[in-house]
């Protein structure tokens, strides 16, 4: 459905080109959880481990 209405051919391309803002998305909203429950490390470099690549 998503990829019809933004005219890509393949889902391949969706995925591609829009997977690193769902990536840095998640990563805001894990760091917003952290500071409102004051129980995380906003110091991290690698990704979530509930963050899936999309590949």
């Amino acid at each position: 459905m998503i990829k019809k209405l933004l005219g890509h051919a393949y889902i391949g391309i969706t995925t591609g080109v829009y997977a690193h803002i769902r990536l840095r998305l998640q990563c805001q909203a894990i760091d917003t959880l952290n500071d409102v429950l004051g129980t995380g490390n906003n110091d991290r470099e690698d990704p979530p481990s509930a963050a899936a690549t999309v590949r």
